[in-house]
């Protein structure tokens, strides 16, 4: 198959080995990594327990999988304390993938990028890097600010938003979805930053395909 535009995702569980339900963690990993393959179209496979890796034929919507994966780990995560999250690198270029559903053998420069990102991710503090073909400092700022906010999130902060990226609606339509208050369902968007996390998913995304365009 010849290599075509990607957009990979390569992550990992924080603190892993400090988690003590590991069937719990397996199945919050599984059910998300399935939620993005239904609704990106997307190729996943799971390596080293914890990790993780996500391949998606349209690369402007790279940065939403991985937004919407964070969201749905908080959002599984055991209690208000414990909360579960994943670095996540992701990494736009070329690749191949194989006609199995996994990619274990998948290659080329998106795969290398992401999984050479997430490595620099595991020596810092961030948990969430886009890496491209030619360096580009105000998206990857952009994205350093995202992280912050994303890092902040409560297991119901992480709820609200994985029902907005899932299911786009109204917040009284979410409220009714999740049984709560109106009120509250807009306290916790505005506690998520919905609005500027928004903002950043479409600007993103818009970039990504004006870029995609260049390199056709």
């Amino acid at each position: 198959m010849t290599d075509r535009l990607l957009g990979v995702l390569t992550g990992d569980v924080v603190g892993s080995r400090r988690i003590t339900d590991r069937q719990r963690l397996d199945e919050a990993l599984d059910t998300t990594l399935a939620l993005l393959e239904r609704q990106f179209g997307a190729h996943v496979d799971r390596y080293r327990g914890d990790g993780f890796q996500v391949a998606l034929r349209a690369p402007g919507e790279a940065m939403t999988a991985a937004v919407l994966a964070r969201a749905a780990l908080l959002r599984y995560s055991p209690s208000r304390r414990d909360v579960w999250d994943a670095r996540i690198a992701v990494g736009i270029g070329y690749g191949h993938l194989p006609e199995a559903p996994h990619i274990a053998s998948a290659d080329g420069d998106a795969f290398v990028r992401s999984g050479q990102a997430l490595d620099r991710l595991s020596e810092s503090d961030e948990r969430l890097a886009l890496v491209l073909p030619q360096p580009d400092d105000d998206l990857a700022l952009l994205t350093r600010f995202a992280d912050v906010i994303l890092q902040g999130w409560t297991h119901n902060a992480a709820e609200v938003v994985y029902w907005q990226l899932r299911h786009p609606e109204t917040q009284q339509a979410l409220a009714t979805r999740l049984g709560r208050a109106q009120s509250t369902i807009h306290q916790r968007l505005s506690a998520a930053r919905w609005p500027l996390i928004q903002d950043y998913l479409a600007h993103v995304g818009e970039r990504l395909n004006a870029l995609m365009e260049t390199m056709r």
